[in-house]
């Protein structure tokens, strides 16, 4: 079964394929189906793999499927080749999984919108690009799936391109990951220079033989593209942005598939990031500082999206946090449970925009509970399983970053305290949030109140499943009782590194379930808090931005980072661009090439059109002058 594993890949790009050229030829059901079907066979074949990879030997857990050999040159070659351990198992089952869902949610969404062909082609290109990213056996093959979704990206994000704001969107996240990618593919070049290689187990294996500063390096550049894809400072601008698109893109993106890639890299090559603590303290601070920066912006964002767009850059800061002490099997952890609560989330908002014609200003909303139920229920799930509530999926792998974040030979206190401020910060506007649209009496607008309903049975149906995953997901990963998960992970992980270096410097496991206890008592508080000032006391809210009008100010704006970077980046690169590229460089290098050659030319051929006079007399005594010419060149010369 290790031959096929290119089927995984290969069945959303078929789907790309037929509804990409064939789409206009057939009904919206059939589209539907097909594109959702071809990423069914995905999961499918994911599934029969995984369990075939669980009869294997821990140490042997790994399934390699080449293809063919794309390049060799000398020494260096490049196979297309796909790698199905641990890992990349875990992430192939995710994006199916999920992503499967989203397509299904799609269906009835997306219905009636003139684009729907294109939009599933698109989807399912997505599709392809991620499972090509995190199959592929070395970094060419990454890089294509990396790039990959880098575009579709683009393309789904501007999906709606007849809208100016929305095709800025769609620019914007393609530039700003243009920006990540060159430290990313610079990275790739130092690699290849100094291992001579491209594929993981080789480069991965001679990490230890290389000079600290050359795996710093490295890890570094990586570390640039992994802010670029995953949305940390300081090129997280484009992520809130890409609200732009449907919903069910941003639950695709934000759950499955784009920003979970930074993740996905730095944790398949940890063996180079734990020889470097600089590498990995950076990583560990730009994800805490990124979590606690979203989670404050979120607090005063009145866009439901848009509350979730921060909501994710937070968790993926934590999910950095994670990895940058170490603990890249508790990173991947939330990454799994993440994506369960993200996505039914984005696509519970989306079943409320559905429901109020599309709005998603919050303050517009209120009272929907009695109206959309199965919306509301599953809504609430989310909530308690994003803010870290006993038994749901979130509690479990973000306990288990706060207590790595302090115990970790990586970690420290800051890291802990800090993390579980964002936790209660988490609580606190995702709670406003629910409370503010389902609760309280009604602001939507009168026209628009009289046509809410619940979303159809192929909306509401994924939101059933991902509310259960999200319930349950978290157990296949209870530490010190039941750790399936990081065992199942361990061998991908510690295959080229020495666990000793992952041993607790310090904690007991009576700490860690006080910690536990403190985060459940800050989760509670911030929903507490929430209920407070949204459904009892209405009034506070206002009063307290009233008292704090700076501070409020400084966080509506998002920091104003936005205006920060077009006032010294955008708008400067813009100028010089118009003085130098354009007006000296374009119009009087390149066009002046061009334009002189051209005159030139007509100068030469000025010249030359005089001697054609036309005059038969003139021609015949040229001839007998080059005659003459030509013969005594050869008798004298």
């Amino acid at each position: 079964m290790q031959d096929y594993i290119w089927l995984i890949p290969f069945f959303p790009l078929l789907g790309f394929l037929i509804n990409g050229l064939l789409g206009k030829y057939l009904s919206e059901k059939v589209i539907g189906i097909l594109g959702s079907a071809m990423v069914f066979l995905s999961f499918s074949t994911a599934v029969v793999l995984f369990f075939q990879l669980t009869q294997l030997d821990p140490e042997n857990r790994l399934f390699i499927n080449t293809l063919y050999t794309w390049m060799a040159t000398g020494s260096f070659s490049a196979d297309v080749a796909f790698r199905f351990d641990a890992l990349s198992a875990v992430m192939v089952l995710v994006v199916t999984g999920v992503g499967f869902l989203i397509h299904v949610y799609s269906i009835g969404y997306m219905h009636g919108d003139r684009g729907f062909a294109r939009f599933f082609s698109f989807l399912n290109l997505f599709t392809f690009a991620m499972l090509l990213l995190v199959l592929g056996n070395n970094f060419l093959i990454m890089f294509l799936g990396w790039e990959g979704v880098g575009l579709c990206s683009y393309l789904l994000i501007g999906f709606w391109y007849e809208n100016p704001e929305y095709a800025y969107a769609g620019n914007k996240a393609f530039i700003v990951n243009r920006i990540g990618d060159f430290g990313f593919l610079i990275g790739i070049f130092m690699i290849f220079g100094y291992f001579g290689s491209l594929n993981f187990d080789t480069v991965l294996s001679a990490a230890g033989m290389q000079p600290e500063w050359v795996i710093t390096t490295i890890c570094l550049l990586l570390f640039v593209g992994a802010t670029g894809k995953s949305a940390q400072i300081p090129l997280y601008v484009w992520l809130p942005d890409a609200m732009a698109g449907p919903t069910p893109v941003s639950a695709l993106i934000h759950a499955a598939t784009m920003v979970t890639a930074g993740v996905y890299m730095i944790c398949r090559t940890s063996a180079m990031y734990v020889l470097s603590e600089v590498a990995l303290s950076v990583v560990a601070i730009i994800g805490l500082l990124t979590a606690l920066m979203a989670a404050t912006i979120a607090i005063t964002s009145k866009d439901i999206k848009k509350v979730l767009a921060y909501s994710t850059v937070s968790q993926l800061g934590y999910m950095f946090l994670a990895a940058g002490v170490g603990a890249f099997a508790t990173a991947i952890f939330h990454l799994m449970t993440h994506a369960f609560f993200k996505a039914l989330m984005f696509l519970a908002a989306g079943s409320v925009m559905h429901a109020l014609s599309n709005e998603t200003n919050i303050d517009k909303m209120g009272g929907l509970k009695n109206k959309i139920g199965t919306t509301y229920r599953t809504f609430w799930v989310g909530g308690l399983a994003i803010s870290g509530i006993l038994p749901f999926a979130g509690f479990f792998s973000k306990d288990e970053i706060l207590w790595k974040a302090f115990s970790s030979p990586f970690g420290s206190t800051v890291f802990w305290a800090v993390g579980t401020l964002i936790a209660g910060l988490t609580a606190f506007y995702m709670w406003r949030m629910i409370y503010t649209v389902f609760y309280g009496e009604s602001r939507v607008d009168k026209e628009v109140a009289l046509h809410i309903h619940e979303s159809p049975k192929v909306m509401t149906v994924p939101l059933i499943v991902l509310a259960a995953l999200s319930t349950v997901g978290g157990l296949v990963n209870i530490p010190h009782y039941f750790p399936m998960f990081e065992h199942f992970l361990d061998p991908v992980f510690m295959k080229y590194i020495n666990p000793a270096a992952f041993e607790a410097s310090h904690g007991s496991f009576g700490l860690e379930l006080t910690f536990a206890a403190i985060s459940l008592v800050v989760a509670f508080t911030g929903i507490w808090l929430a209920k407070v000032m949204y459904v009892q006391r209405r009034e506070l809210p206002d009063k307290i931005a009233s008292s704090v009008k700076g501070l409020y100010t400084l966080l509506f704006n998002k920091y104003y980072v936005d205006e920060l970077y077009d006032k010294i980046i955008v708008k400067p690169f813009v100028k010089v661009s118009d003085a130098f590229f354009y007006a000296f460089f374009d119009v009087k290098i390149i066009d002046g090439i061009v334009n002189g050659s051209a005159k030139i030319m007509d100068s030469i051929a000025g010249v030359l059109r005089r001697s054609h006079s036309g005059v038969v007399q003139f021609y015949a005594l040229s001839l007998v002058v080059g005659a003459i010419a030509l013969f005594g060149y050869l008798i004298f010369g």
